[in-house]
Parts: structure tokens; C-alpha cells; sequence
């Protein structure tokens, strides 16, 4: 799907998009980048479980020491 975006940087959000997403008008809506540099949009008002299964495993497991030191070297809280 594509989107144009205007002088004022807005965007429509395709109605498939929307549909998927169970958008209605005044719900937020969040970006997220994830590591591959693809950009997600997520419903900030769905439930958190519903974002199981959208980023692919890592490919072995990780330790909580290992994640503990990722966060540290993106620079987040």
C-alpha cells in the first residue's frame, strides 16, 4: 500500500490498514523502528498481547544479561 504525504506531513492511513489495525477516528497510533530498519505502526490502544508474533525469534535464545546489555547500548532507559 502507498500513502502520499502532505506539505503539512500528514498521512492518510489506507483503509485496509486501518481495518487491520481496527482504527477508528481519535485512536493514537505508534511508530516503532525495528533493528532492520523497517518502520511498524502500531494501534497504541490495542492490547499488548496482540503484538505477539510481529518480530521475527532471535536466532538463539537470549540471556536477560544479553538484553539487559542491548538496551544499555541503544542508549534507552
Amino acid at each position: 500500500m502507498l500513502a502520499t504525504m502532505t506539505s503539512k506531513g500528514q498521512i492518510t492511513i489506507p483503509k485496509p490498514a486501518r481495518d487491520a489495525l481496527q482504527l477508528h477516528p481519535g485512536d493514537r497510533v505508534e511508530f516503532v523502528f525495528g533493528d532492520d530498519g523497517r518502520l511498524f505502526l502500531l494501534s497504541a490502544t490495542r492490547p499488548l498481547g496482540s503484538l505477539k508474533g510481529m518480530l521475527p525469534k532471535p536466532a538463539h535464545p537470549v540471556s536477560l544479561e544479553e538484553m539487559d546489555a542491548a538496551i544499555a547500548a541503544s542508549g534507552r532507559p
